[in-house]
């Protein structure tokens, strides 16, 4: 023992190991020797602990040898040598500071990251709604050019509205139905479309140079970087979907099928989708930097306060209420999003203009069969793209989803409320207070959601009703993201950060 005591005073845990590990390694069969190696590992451990080896480091050495020792190929030398990078000598340890033991972990975001990515949140929802006003006012094919730098400017001289004009009249939209319009007109029309694509490069801007700056100034928790560039990259991506929908509008096709000057149904709802994506993005991924920084800065989450080291989401989600609740609340977001997907379609072939009352179409909740699929919609000659066409590009059968989407999602959300409200998760006290308000604000603003789509279709789809419909059904998606994310425990990182601080507390 004189000599394992004397390795460990002068290299360490790794030294005094080795003076255990060749006398075992030479008797004693590897399953033995491996559990007389994890005794003596444990004792080793506590020594240096109470010498000055933070909790970290600790905690990398528990996690090490508690594998099986296949493994660790029997406690090799070179096994050895690995768990020394990250480790100081234990007469090294004993002066370290709290400062530190801080320092060796990775960044934990600041609050200033998520407040950047609730702007940025804020602002595309600024441009979906923007972008809806576009498309009611049709304003989306006023621009007919793709000019993502030089397009910033908007005509500043008369000379330019008229160049502007001109180009515009060569469009399938004013051959066909806006051939009389006059230039003020025109400048109506392109005022919205010209700020939608404005704010759009505003979005850009705004997200990429902060993005930039935090992780030059390494304010990023490890793993962010990688899903805050893919937001960046959608981004970029958005916009040139934008383009490719808006030249769907432009082709000569439409003149030669005398069409409607509209852009396709499926690349809108493509469109909307990546901007719905975006939002949740952005907004999820800051709710759960805001839930990070508070946990590793002061043991709190959900206004539960962590007490004698025990994590208050333990007991939260032991019970399994609690987790069917956030599987269901899951389930709604996927359900909303869908029935946002849906209402693309009807915006795009304006299926809101027919059967403008509720809750029957025509004579019954349905339409008749024979109208919902109509053979006229198929393209293959023997009819096997009938249904999917029908629910695509058929008017009528996209307005009939529609309802049965958002109907599903108003019932399903209402019986999550009233089963949540009137169960033991909130009698009990299960659910913590702040899920508990979101689940209200959930079941609020799908009342509203439903007010405001049943009043666009009854006053034949205004454009403040029906802007404010696509508004809400935005805000919903958002209450649901909130949801989620007020149900998810602190990051691995900002556990350690905050095992970090209590173990320092302890010292």
């Amino acid at each position: 023992m004189s000599a394992l005591w004397t390795s460990l005073r002068s290299g360490g845990v790794v030294k005094a190991f080795r003076v255990i590990q060749t006398p075992l390694r030479s008797c004693i069969q590897p399953p033995v020797a491996n559990r007389i190696l994890s005794l003596q590992y444990n004792r080793l451990v506590t020594q240096t602990t109470s010498q000055g080896l933070n909790l970290l480091q600790s905690k990398r050495l528990s996690s090490t040898f508690s594998r099986p020792a296949g493994d660790l190929g029997f406690f090799t030398s070179h096994a050895f040598s690995s768990l020394a990078l990250g480790l100081k000598s234990s007469s090294t340890a004993h002066h370290a500071t709290a400062a530190e033991t801080t320092l060796q972990l990775p960044p934990i975001s600041p609050p200033s990251v998520s407040n950047w990515l609730f702007v940025s949140a804020a602002l595309v929802f600024g441009v979906i709604v923007v972008g809806g006003i576009t498309r009611l006012t049709e304003s989306g094919l006023s621009i007919v050019e793709w000019r993502p730098i030089t397009g910033t400017l908007p005509p500043l001289s008369e000379t330019e509205w008229v160049e502007e004009f001109e180009k515009y009249k060569l469009s399938p939209e004013y051959r066909l139905t806006n051939h009389n319009i006059t230039l003020d007109q025109f400048k109506n029309i392109f005022f919205w479309e010209y700020a939608h694509r404005l704010l759009g490069r505003v979005i850009g801007v705004a997200f990429v140079a902060p993005l930039a700056y935090f992780y030059a100034r390494r304010r990023l928790t490890p793993g962010l970087p990688i899903v805050l560039t893919s937001l960046g990259l959608l981004i970029g991506f958005q916009g040139a979907l934008g383009w490719y929908m808006v030249k769907s509008g432009l082709s000569e096709k439409i003149i030669e099928t005398n069409s409607v000057p509209r852009v396709s149904q499926y690349r809108l709802a493509a469109h909307l989708s990546m901007a719905l994506l975006l939002f949740a993005g952005m907004l999820g991924v800051g709710l759960q930097m805001r839930t990070d920084h508070k946990w590793a800065e002061s043991g709190v989450w959900n206004s539960l306060v962590e007490k004698n080291g025990v994590k208050p989401w333990d007991a939260v989600f032991s019970n399994p209420a609690v987790r069917r609740f956030r599987l269901a609340a899951g389930l709604l977001t996927g359900l909303v999003f869908l029935t946002a997907f849906s209402g693309a379609f009807v915006a795009g072939l304006d299926a809101g203009l027919i059967y403008n009352e509720f809750p029957y179409m025509g004579e019954s909740f349905m339409p008749p069969i024979d109208e919902m699929y109509k053979k006229s919609y198929a393209k293959e000659a023997n009819g096997s793209d009938l249904w999917w066409r029908n629910i695509f590009e058929n008017p009528t059968t996209t307005q009939f989803d529609h309802r049965l989407l958002a109907t599903t999602t108003y019932a399903a959300i209402s019986t999550l409320f009233f089963t949540t409200i009137l169960s033991p998760l909130k009698k009990g006290g299960f659910l913590p207070a702040l899920p508990l308000r979101l689940t209200y604000l959930t079941y609020g603003l799908v009342n509203l959601q439903v007010l405001l789509g049943i009043s666009t279709l009854l006053y034949l789809v205004p454009v403040e009703l029906a802007a404010s419909h696509q508004a809400g059904s935005v805000a919903l998606l958002g209450s649901l993201v909130a949801l989620i994310a007020s149900l998810r425990k602190p990051g691995r990182m900002a556990q350690l950060w905050r095992d970090s601080r209590r173990g320092t507390a302890t010292r």
